[in-house]
């Protein structure tokens, strides 16, 4: 590895190795089963001498049995060092991919909102799967090759000097070369392994767009086209692995070609030094036995720059995430309930990078036990607007309060328990009806009380469908409930809201996917939810907010019309536009 590389590798490789010391046990057993291990090859090169002079060269009549037991004794503990060291070090290498896993999976969900607006999900899982698995190879197996190839290269090389000095120093230049070589491959490997992972966080991006749009890609017939993208990216990912292995391959070849070249020199060498008389039989074997012994050894430690490189290049993409800022919670405001009062006083905001600002001056006060009504076009701000009560972001300009208090004020989790979100796009889980509907309970939800769920399916109106499935409440909806209709899903994330009983309830296009029916029945459960409560409904269909106590239109990001449903209507202006085009559609 160059100087500038090390530079480079070595303060992120330190910090992955922290990951490993807290399992500082594990690694003690394994370094001794390391040290075990190497000292048993150094030990049977060693032995060569005497079992070629003693046993051979010199034979008497009766068989010496100290030296065949002295092998098989020496390749017990050897067999039972090398159990150790492997056990110990898959362990820590497994369990650290367990603690990056958990942490990561932590830090993604204290990340702020507008994160995941920059990079798509597959992109993280990929983090979460395909990194933490280079970086288990970086930490457990490349230490283990480092550690005992490094000792077992020492204990041979030790070997050599001990039965001679001049045939040792006479192999020992060809070192110098292997270690530009294994230079040069460190540098390569970095490089190519840092475009390997971003080109399997693409890949996994587009499998996942191709497999979630697959109905949409069969009606406008365009498999071909979308399997021919992917093979493009395929592609671009095979050619940077064959990259890899072609510098590894070349690597290891060129290594053994100088190892021969040693070979060579070691028996020109030691053919002088036996003429002279300084290098007896036993003594050529067991250096000739101890050369053989270190090819292996120094091509697994030239071929460990391309895990070590690989692991680095997976933790520095690790670690940017674990180094990202979190959501801010600095406010100390936190009381069990709030009375439900929202306030927006002259409200901005603008997404990272966008030209324009999504919300302009917005101001309106919801009071409680009111349902206030957002509408508007399509882009209009509304979905926006709801992003902030939960503080999923925050305002460039203006404030934000809860109860006479700026959102920043609040703690995020006080924050949140007092608001209740149903959207258009439910998110379940692929478990039990039940354990979907407790996940609104505070706290763990396996302790929830039965009753409390299905009271709270009842008040959704989700009992009717929920006692006619195979196993009732026990039953599992599969992923993100796609077992259930778009209205069953609906009416368990409302029942979801009635059991978490927040006083302050947003409504993002609750129904705007639904069929008659299913709208109907979802509708009936929301305005059981409405009494004594602050309720935001953004509203695509303008039947289902002609109740509302104030309906707010947006245009642009702003507020440009606000009063009753009936009041709007009669002003004639953007609401009554809206309102006559929706029904001429219908």
């Amino acid at each position: 590895m160059t100087a500038d590389a090390a530079m480079r590798s070595w303060p992120v490789y330190r910090r992955l190795l922290g990951w490993t010391l807290r399992y500082r046990p594990l690694l003690a057993l394994a370094a001794l089963g390391m040290v075990v291990e190497a000292a048993g090859t150094a030990a049977f090169t060693w032995l060569m001498q005497p079992m070629v002079d003693e046993t051979l060269v010199a034979a008497g009549t009766s068989i010496d049995w100290t030296m065949p037991l002295a092998i098989v004794a020496l390749f017990v503990c050897r067999g039972i060092a090398t159990f150790v060291t492997d056990y110990g070090m898959a362990r820590a290498g497994r369990s650290v991919v367990r603690d990056l896993r958990v942490a990561l999976i932590g830090k993604m969900l204290a990340l702020p909102s507008s994160r995941f607006d920059r990079e798509p999900v597959a992109a993280m899982v990929s983090r979460l799967n395909y990194d933490t698995e280079q970086v288990a190879q970086a930490s457990s197996d490349a230490l283990k090759i480092l550690l005992t190839d490094s000792l077992t290269v020492l204990g041979l090389v030790a070997v050599m000097l001990w039965y001679s000095l001049v045939v040792t120093g006479a192999i020992a230049v060809i070192v110098p070369l292997i270690g530009v070589i294994a230079a040069y491959v460190s540098t390569r490997y970095r490089r190519l392994n840092k475009r390997i992972q971003e080109g399997v966080a693409d890949l996994a991006t587009g499998a996942e767009e191709i497999i979630a749009g697959q109905q949409d890609i069969k009606v406008y017939g365009r498999q071909a086209s979308e399997v021919a993208r992917y093979g493009r990216m395929a592609d671009a990912n095979l050619r940077l692995h064959l990259k890899v292995e072609t510098t590894r391959a070349a690597a290891s070849s060129v290594i053994q070609l100088l190892a021969a070249v040693a070979l060579a020199v070691l028996l020109v060498v030691a053919g002088l030094e036996a003429a002279k008389g300084r290098l007896t039989a036993g003594d050529f074997v067991a250096i000739m036995t101890a050369m053989m012994a270190i090819i292996p050894s120094l091509k697994r430690l030239a071929n460990v720059q391309a895990i070590v490189q690989r692991g680095v290049a997976a933790a520095v993409r690790l670690f940017q995430v674990l180094d990202e800022p979190v959501e801010v919670d600095a406010g100390g405001h936190a009381p069990a309930r709030a009375r439900g009062l929202v306030e927006f006083r002259q409200v901005g905001l603008r997404y990272d990078g966008a030209a324009g600002d999504a919300l302009d001056t917005v101001s309106f006060t919801a009071a409680p036990g009111t349902v206030t009504a957002i509408v508007g076009r399509s882009g209009s701000g509304k979905t926006t607007l709801a992003r902030l009560l939960p503080r999923f972001y925050e305002p460039s300009r203006g404030v934000v309060l809860l109860d006479g208090v700026p959102l920043a004020g609040w703690s995020l989790a006080a924050l949140r328990r007092q608001i209740a979100l149903v959207g258009q796009k439910v998110m379940l889980f692929d478990d039990t009806v039940a354990a979907n509907i407790a996940y609104g309970a505070e706290g763990d939800s396996v302790g929830v009380d039965p009753a409390a769920v299905r009271a709270a399916a009842d008040a959704a109106n989700a009992s009717e469908f929920v006692d006619r499935l195979p196993e009732g409440m026990a039953t599992r909806i599969g992923e993100n409930g796609n077992r259930l209709s778009g209205g069953q899903r609906q009416r368990i994330a409302i029942a979801r809201a009635v059991l978490k009983d927040a006083p302050v309830l947003v409504l993002d296009e609750a129904t705007a996917a639904l069929d008659n029916e299913s709208e109907r029945l979802v509708q009936a459960a929301l305005e059981r939810l409405f009494p004594h409560r602050t309720t935001l409904v953004i509203a695509h269909r303008l039947s289902t907010i002609e109740r509302a106590d104030q309906v707010l239109v947006m245009d642009g990001g702003r507020i440009v019309e606000a009063g009753t449903h009936a009041d709007l209507l009669a002003r004639g202006g953007t609401y009554a536009q809206l309102h006559r085009a929706q029904f001429r559609d219908a």
